[in-house]
């Protein structure tokens, strides 16, 4: 064992503990962060304007703070973009987190001295609890890649604003400075696929070990390097490479594509980061759910799927969520966002400690007849598709057909890049149908009613995915296309250029 390998199980059996038992506390501990931030709140702007002198309790900062999206803080964010202090947080950020998001368009998330340390302390501990409870510790021999955004910070406002992953970039442990890449001039580069290129120069003479990243990006990298190597896959390329550090999407529906490429299955780590916190993390193998923060200046609130969409909805705290419910989650941060509509779907797996997994996005959905379909169940029904069939997937895509050809009932199309399709495609619909009925009562009382006809399948060209995110100016990075939609502006740009 390296002394690299030895401080690390050293720290892992200091800090691990420790944050098993504060996710233990969760609750309580969360209440003591609620009265922490309401009280620095109340210095600001935003909290004066809500009053929050005259919240005792979080009865009360319900009824004084309804659930907030972006707009509501927009006003907030454009006096501290010229530089104005004490708006949402004591003092000036430090960075604006620039997100082109999912759901809407630009938005500028703050991130303070506070909640900094958080987002570098949770990717800090996602890997001591897999050296924790087991993992091999040799990864931290070798060299290290995180595909991300560029580092470079721009300073046209008065607070320094970038990617999430470029602005984590100028955190790197001095322990990691040499074992992370690529090197900052390389990841300066502002164009993916040149930035790509020059990454696999850099690397393919090196011993990577760990390499992180959202998968559809980090496929691209290991596809241009077998391109380039005429290697049988990446285990041959890369032999040291032991561990693959995750976020963004469910890794399921690539899952099997990965195994070809890389050759083999390697261990894995699911992380739960946005611009706005650094909520949860995998932190032991053989169980897919992730363990919650709950003590890193995030507070916490959730609103039952039966209550989406209400003009007042029930919220509730972490003292009193259920296992097995689909929540949306909003939270109050010490970066000064204040019941903020994440717009993440969670589900509980555990409440001892507590643990969950995504399910998806609030507004990433398909119900154009009130079937409600959600990521989860698309995510699960094409990994069950592809496990029960020689199929494997690139990407896809659902959107509801409500124009179809006269004489037929509309439908859920599918947009799918296969890399290998499948032998017999009237059976890979009976089995995608077959998971999403069992899943989804409202979609299968559609069917059966027919309100809706089975599904149908649009097969894409090879690379369809990656044009169409080139085409919007989201190639790479923290970017992804969404699962789901609810009307066919997705679908039809895919349809325009990409049917086989």
């Amino acid at each position: 064992m390296s002394l690299k390998e030895f401080a690390a199980k050293i720290l892992s059996n200091r800090v691990v503990p420790k944050l098993y038992a504060s996710n233990m506390d969760g609750a309580q501990s969360q209440m003591r962060l609620f009265h922490q931030l309401i009280q620095k709140g109340a210095t600001t702007a935003f909290g004066k304007d809500r009053r929050f002198s005259e919240i005792k309790d979080y009865e009360a900062f319900k009824k004084q703070v309804p659930v907030n999206d972006y707009k509501v803080f927009e006003p907030y964010v454009k006096r501290v973009l010229k530089g104005e202090k004490d708006v949402l947080w004591p003092g000036l950020p430090e960075y604006f987190a620039k997100t082109s998001g999912t759901t809407s368009g630009a938005k500028y998330i703050p991130i303070t001295k506070e909640s900094m340390p958080t987002h570098i302390a949770a990717a800090r501990n996602a890997l001591l609890t897999y050296i924790y409870n087991g993992g091999d510790t040799s990864f931290v021999n070798e060299k290290m890649i995180f595909l991300q955004g560029s580092p470079v910070l721009d300073s046209t406002h008065k607070v320094k604003t970038g990617r999430l992953s470029g602005i984590v970039a100028h955190y790197v442990p001095g322990y990691l400075q040499k074992n992370r890449m690529p090197s900052w001039k390389v990841n300066s580069i502002e164009d993916w696929e040149t930035k790509l290129d020059a990454i696999i120069e850099e690397t393919l003479p090196e011993k990577m070990s760990l390499i992180s990243g959202i998968p559809p990006w980090v496929q691209m990298y290991f596809e241009k390097i077998l391109e380039k190597t005429g290697a049988e896959n990446i285990g041959e390329v890369f032999k040291d490479f032991s561990l693959f550090v995750y976020g963004g999407v469910n890794f399921k529906p690539y899952q099997p594509v990965f195994e070809r490429l890389i050759g083999k299955q390697i261990p894995s780590i699911e992380l739960f980061p946005a611009s706005e916190g650094f909520f949860a993390f995998q932190d032991k193998q053989g169980d897919e759910t992730m363990l919650l923060n709950t003590d890193a200046g995030v507070f916490y609130e959730f609103i039952p799927q039966s209550e989406w969409g209400k003009e007042d909805p029930i919220r509730i705290g972490l003292a009193d969520v259920e296992i097995g419910v689909k929540y949306a989650m909003v939270i109050s941060t010490t970066a000064g966002l204040w019941a903020y509509d994440l717009g993440d779907v969670v589900k509980f797996t555990s409440i001892k400690p507590y643990k969950l997994v995504v399910s998806g996005r609030v507004k990433h959905f398909t119900s154009a007849f009130g079937e409600h379909v959600i990521a989860e169940e698309v995510e699960k029904a094409i990994a069950y598709a592809c496990s029960q069939s020689d199929a494997r997937v690139i990407e896809f895509t659902v959107a509801p057909q409500l124009a179809p050809a006269e004489g037929n009932l509309p439908y859920h199309e599918w947009l799918i890049e296969f890399e290998r399709e499948p032998k017999d495609q009237k059976q890979f619909i009976q089995l995608l149908e077959s998971k999403m009925q069992e899943q989804n009562p409202y979609y299968r009382d559609l069917i059966k009613g027919k309100i809706l006809e089975d599904l149908h399948i649009t097969m894409l060209k090879k690379g369809a995915f990656v044009d169409y995110m080139r085409r919007q100016g989201k190639l790479g990075g923290q970017n992804k296309t969404p699962r789901l939609s609810n009307n066919r502006d997705i679908a039809q740009s895919l349809c325009n250029s990409s049917v086989i």
